[in-house]
This record gives structure tokens, sequence and C-alpha cells, in this order.
């Protein structure tokens, strides 16, 4: 969609770099939280002097309620790119996305802990109609141009995001651990006001891009929608009355219940694809091999996304992080995956142009992913008992996770995205592509929950048994290589 003698940027049109930008500044609300939420969550209640008191949280539930908006985080992108698709266009969803979002870390600053809740709950809805929209748009300007050239846009986009991942930890970190937590919020609603204002200012160079709903959908197509809606989460509220019944209508109560809810989610999703009318049996072979990878996927984002919580905790209360006389803020380890990737990134991509067709085919790197993140855990083991001792460890340990970490993600991550659409049957292309992403959504609410369990065991058997969790299944994909190879190629 760029227009003749336009202006470009590093041979791209300007309207990627609005799209950079923003999405760089939005990463950076994103991971800003990242750094600090379950440190906000343990944080004690009575804490006087700088950062302040915080929720007062035990280490198990902290982790269990940021895997639970983590899981939001992911879950909602099903309703946005709906919204987009069939309702009011990309262009509009990412607008008001980025609103919802800025407001949300916004009322997180406001120093009463009702506040809090309602901004995390407008952070994970407006997240889901910026992030999988944004993305979409990039494509957008690229209709009907060369493989090559969308590749390289998609890079530059890449990069925009791993850069405001890196440096939101050392930012909004620091303010919220030397002058409290709620400017830590303010910075991050700072960080998406910017991303708001870019997006705004640079709308004349996105054209027509995301302009309109792809496929408009009819009143009686938004009536029914509504009533799912609405009928689902009936259900939710349902499933949190009962449970209550039990309980003391806790937060953890609802994280447990949303755990459930999105498991359900995703094997109804299952189940309406494979009764799709018209499927070949090719392509339920293909949804074989999906299915395989998502599982696959949602174990690695179970382990993956503990470096937000478990791993953060860890950090801060376990980890000897000196240096000479200074300390280095525990949220700073945030930063250590994004500068890790932005360093690897070029590696892998050439590593697999040199192999070319020596490769390992997709679910062979599943399966070195999976073992490879389950490694990572295992490497903790001895840092875990120091922990159960009262003994800390070398900031050392947390960085060789981070970087085996990274390596396993970039095996898996962009591998399993390309084989999203590859797999995908005619017509079933954002469906498969929302699934994916729906596997971070399953891991992070499962790994909420069961942290919650192996985590009062220790965190030598925490680190212990989450491992071998990942490494079993890895283990079990080498043996199902073939097999999947087969379905994907039928």
């Amino acid at each position: 969609m760029q227009s003749t003698g336009e202006r470009t940027f590093l041979g791209h049109p300007i309207g990627l770099t609005t799209l950079a930008t923003t999405e760089l500044w939005e990463r950076f609300s994103f991971y800003g939280m990242r750094a600090i939420l379950v440190l906000y969550l343990i944080a004690p209640t009575t804490q006087t002097g700088a950062p302040g008191p915080g929720l007062g949280f035990a280490a198990g539930s902290a982790a269990a309620i940021y895997g639970s908006y983590n899981a939001l985080v992911y879950l909602t992108p099903l309703a946005g790119g709906w919204i987009a698709d069939r309702i009011i266009g990309a262009r509009r969803s990412v607008l008001i996305g980025g609103i919802i979002i800025a407001g949300g870390h916004y009322l997180m600053a406001i120093p009463a802990q009702a506040m809090f809740w309602i901004g995390l709950l407008f952070i994970a809805g407006g997240t889901g109609l910026l992030k999988p929209n944004i993305s979409s748009m990039v494509g957008d300007l690229y209709e009907g141009q060369p493989q090559s050239r969308r590749d390289s846009a998609f890079s530059i986009f890449y990069m925009g995001i791993n850069i405001g991942a890196f440096t939101a930890p050392l930012v909004v970190g620091s303010l919220a651990q030397s002058f409290g937590w709620h400017w830590g919020f303010i910075a991050a609603g700072i960080g998406m006001t910017l991303a708001v204002i870019i997006y705004v200012l640079g709308g004349k160079s996105l054209h027509g891009a995301g302009k309109e709903p792809a496929t408009p959908a009819t009143r009686p197509e938004i009536n029914r929608s509504l009533t799912i809606t609405a009928i689902g989460f009936l259900i939710f509220l349902i499933a949190l009355w009962i449970q209550g019944l039990f309980t003391d209508y806790s937060v953890n109560d609802v994280a447990s219940v949303l755990a459930v809810t999105v498991v359900v989610i995703a094997i109804l999703f299952f189940i309406k694809l494979f009764r799709t009318k018209g499927l070949t049996k090719t392509d339920k072979g293909k949804l074989r091999a999906f299915l395989a990878l998502f599982i696959g996927a949602a174990m690695f984002w179970m382990i993956f996304d503990q470096a937000g919580s478990t791993l953060n905790i860890f950090a801060e209360q376990w980890t000897d992080r000196n240096v000479g006389s200074w300390v280095i803020p525990a949220s700073w380890m945030q930063s250590i995956n994004p500068l890790f990737i932005i360093a690897f990134s070029p590696v892998f991509a050439w590593l697999w142009i040199k192999l070319a067709n020596r490769a390992p085919s997709t679910p062979l790197k599943f399966a070195i992913a999976l073992i490879g993140i389950g490694l990572s855990f295992w490497i903790m083991i001895l840092p875990g008992i120091a922990a159960s001792e009262g003994k800390q460890s070398a900031m050392w340990w947390l960085i060789s996770v981070y970087l085996l970490q990274t390596w396993a993600e970039l095996l898996l991550s962009p591998t399993g995205l390309s084989a999203s659409t590859t797999l995908a049957p005619v017509g079933m292309g954002s469906q498969i592509l929302a699934l994916w992403f729906l596997a971070v959504s399953v891991g992070d609410a499962v790994g909420g929950q069961l942290v919650e369990v192996f985590l009062g065991m220790g965190y030598g058997s925490f680190f212990a048994w989450f491992g071998a969790m990942a490494i079993a299944l890895g283990i079990g994909y080498l043996f199902a290589v073939k097999w999947i190879n087969r379905q994907m190629q039928e």
C-alpha cells in the first residue's frame, strides 16, 4: 500500500516506522509491568521507605496471580482480532486498545487496591485489541510485495519489540524500586501514552492499512457473538460462585477458575476446528500436527514465563546482586533475555540459511527447545536448595538460565509461528494464529496454579519437577518426530 514517491526509512515506508515505534512503547509498558508486578505483589504491606508497601502475597500466590494476568493478556486477542476483522477494523482497534492500556496503568498508580485490580483488567483487555492487530497492519503495508521485503519489515518490527523489552525493566524497575511502586506504574503508563501519540501523529503514513474491517459482520452475527460472550461470562461467574461456596472468594480463587476456563476454551476451540465441514484428510492431518505442537508450546511457555514471576522473586530474595557497594535491582534481570534475543537472533537466522535442508525439522526443533527449557530449570536446582537453607546464590546462575532459555525460545517461537501459517487449512489462518497465542495463555494459566503446589516443597523441588516435565515431554517429541512430520506433509 505504499504510494509512489513516498518518503522511506531504510528503504521501507514511513508507516512501518510508525507501527514499529508504537509497538516499541507498547512493549515498554508491558515489560515494565513484567519487571515489577510480582515484586509489588510479594512486598510486605508494612514495608517502610522506598519502594513502599506492597500487597503482601506469598511467593506461590503471587506467581499464580501473575500467571493468570499473563493468561488474560494472551486470551483477549481471540476477541480483539475478531472485533477488528468483523466490526471496527485494525486501525481503530489499535488506537482504542492503546488508550485502554494507558488508562489501566494510570489506574494502578492510584494508591487503592481496587484500582490496582481494575487496572490489570484494563491492560489485559486493551492488549487484546492492540497486540494482534498492529502486526496485521504491518502485513497490510506490504500487500502484493515480495516475501523478502515483508520478512525484512517484520525483522525491523521485531527489533522494536526487543528494544522496548530491554529498556523497560531498566527504567520502570529503577523508578519503582527506588522511588515507589506507583512511580513504576506511571512510567509504564507514560510509555503507553507515547505509543498512542506516535500512532495518532503517524496515522497518515499508514494509508489504508487496517482502516476497514476485512469481512464486516452482519447484525445477526454480532448479536450471536455477544450472546455467546455473555453466556460464557455467566458460566465463569457461576463457576466462581461455586468455588466461593468452599473458599473465601480470594484473588487466588479467581485465578484458579480462570485457569480452568482458559483450558476449557482451548479444548472447545480444537473440537470446533476438527468438526469444521469440508476438511480433507490432509487438513485433519495438519490439525493433528498443530495440536501436538500446541501442547509443546503450552509446556514451553509455562516454564519460560516464570521469568517474570518465580525467577523474578528468586532474583529479589535469593540472589546476590552486589557489584562492589552497588546492588543491581532485581527488576533489571528482566532485561537479560531481550538483550540475548537481540544478540542471537541474527546468529540463528544465519544458521538456518547455512544448514538449509539439513536444518532440524519443526517437531525436532520443538523437542530440542523443550529439553533446553527443562535443563534451564535444572540449572537452578542447586541454587534452589541453597535458598531453602537460607543462602543466596550468585547472579551467574540466573544469567545462565536466561541464556539457555533464549536459545530455546529462538528454536521454538519463530518456528511455531511459521508452522501455524503453513498448517492452517484454507480459511482457518486467523483461527490457527489465535490458537498459537492461546498456547501461551494455557501455559501461563496452568503454570500459575502448579507453582502454588510445587513451590510449597521448596525451590529445589520446584525447579526439579518443572524441569523434569519439560524434558520428559521433549523426549516424547523425539519419538514422535516422524509421526508429526507425516501429519504435516500428508
